[in-house]
């Protein structure tokens, strides 16, 4: 049995305000958001399928470019439009695949720095675990508003345990027949989630954190293609941070 990936590409991406047409397209330091998920991906061992789901075939034919762009392409490639929500163009990606997948991965792709020995990592977690995710430590103080606050004056803060939050990333992994069984009850009983663990989460199967030591930012307002380059031309090495721990 192999594993797959499931490239998230159809997010309409309203937050970027125009600035470009789709951030998945933007280029970073010289080339596609897209095409850094691509690059990541085609190095991980006994990843055999991807299936990528775009928003229309404008975007499909740009994205096949990038495709081409990378080759040999290590892996078969197959296409899905995506729905109207996150949840949906999930469904749809593994409405494709079948038993004869083990694992498979689910990553947004507006998260161009997630590197390849991290992937691996979250694989063989999965493998264990059946649900595993990508996250980073929360540092910032995280204050929680009241439920119906009509605004942002005098409030009632309260007070978030630090250190038990964790901001979740992808790729999110999963053996095949655990997330597929959890999206299915998703759409059959019209719940709203906003990640791939939740779907799992709300079945009582639990999911293992896989720590990343690196910067994995999602691209979601403008100044995030900025910063994105910048770690890119600036990588932040593992024994640098070891040493900061220290």
């Amino acid at each position: 049995m192999g594993h797959a990936a499931i490239f998230l590409a159809a997010g309409s991406g309203s937050r970027m305000r125009g600035v470009v047409d789709d951030k998945l397209l933007a280029k970073i330091a010289g080339k596609p958001v897209f095409s850094y998920s691509l690059e990541a991906f085609s190095k991980v061992n006994d990843l055999d399928r991807i299936v990528v789901v775009y928003r229309d075939e404008d975007q499909r034919c740009e994205l096949l470019a990038c495709l081409e762009a990378l080759s040999p392409m290590p892996y078969a490639v197959e296409w899905i439009q995506g729905g109207d929500e996150r949840q949906h163009s999930v469904f749809n990606g593994l409405e494709i695949l079948t038993i004869a997948t083990e694992i498979v991965l689910i990553h947004d792709c507006a998260r161009p720095l997630v590197r390849t020995e991290i992937i691996e990592d979250l694989i063989m977690a999965a493998i264990r675990d059946r649900a595993a995710v990508l996250a980073h430590r929360v540092t910032d103080t995280i204050k929680q508003t009241p439920r119906r606050s009509r605004g942002r004056r005098r409030l009632d803060l309260k007070d978030m345990q630090r250190n038990r939050l964790w901001a979740m990333e992808t790729p999110q992994a999963f053996k095949y027949e655990t997330i597929f069984e959890a999206y299915r009850e998703v759409r059959l009983n019209q719940e709203v989630i906003t990640d791939d663990t939740a779907a799992v989460s709300n079945r009582g199967i639990r999911v293992s954190i896989v720590e990343n030591p690196y910067p994995n930012p999602k691209i979601t307002v403008p100044q995030d293609l900025g910063y994105a380059e910048y770690l890119i031309e600036h990588p932040v090495d593992i024994t640098d941070l070891k040493k900061l721990e220290e």
